[in-house]
């Protein structure tokens, strides 16, 4: 499995917007490809920004190319992002996942 992490930083006051536009493009076509396994959504609060971090997981490089197209260490950027004041990071990361556990406790 490969992790593809990208990143953006957002102003406060469009967060919840931004949020849901990248559902609505990215998170949403990534979903549709064969090869997509998941996805992660992660938040840092800056000082005056906040940085999100959008993680979406794969069974391959090659069904991140259909994806990204022929140069997968380029962010895919949509339409409409500009609305929302991100300043986009240009480049992705591709990392190779080795182990992953996500413990269910009941209190």
């Amino acid at each position: 499995m490969i992790a593809r992490t990208w990143r953006c930083l957002c102003p406060p006051k469009h967060r919840d917007g931004f949020l849901r536009h990248m559902d609505l493009t990215g998170v949403q076509e990534c979903a549709a490809l064969p090869g997509y396994l998941g996805h992660q959504v992660l938040e840092r609060i800056m000082d005056v920004m906040v940085e999100i971090t959008l993680v979406t997981y794969w069974r391959s490089m090659e069904d991140i190319a259909a994806f990204a197209g022929d140069d997968p260490s380029l962010a895919r950027l949509y339409p409409g992002d500009e609305a929302y004041g991100i300043i986009p990071e240009p480049q992705v990361r591709h990392d190779l996942v080795l182990e992953q556990a996500i413990a269910a406790h009941s209190e």
